[in-house]
């Protein structure tokens, strides 16, 4: 027997399932989701940092819209705090490191 407790994708019963194993599984209250959302993400992010491969960050970006969803935002809302944070404070696309701020 693997012990794992943790959240997984939907799917990953039925892909237990055709294995010829017996998954056991139960459905997450709102807190307990949400909690698992939050540490699904810090693993997904140290999976990418470990890596740095493209596949983990998709699973980082699938967490994040886990996390939307739950907390009742729709990816237009969330695009429009993203965009709004863009214009305001800029992206990363120009590379800058901040050294330090001389008074």
């Amino acid at each position: 027997m693997r012990v794992y407790n943790k959240l997984v994708r939907d799917k990953i019963p039925e892909i237990i399932e055709e294995k010829g194993e017996n998954p056991v599984t139960r459905v997450l209250n709102e807190e307990e989701y949400l909690n698992e959302l939050n540490i699904k993400l810090q693993e997904e992010v140290n999976e990418y940092l470990a890596d740095g491969n493209v596949e983990e960050l998709a699973d980082v970006v699938e967490v994040i819209y886990g996390l939307l969803d739950a907390k009742g935002v729709s990816l237009e809302e969330f695009e429009k705090i993203r965009t709004g944070k863009v214009e305001k404070r800029g992206a990363f696309k120009d590379r800058i490191y901040l050294e330090k701020v001389e008074e």
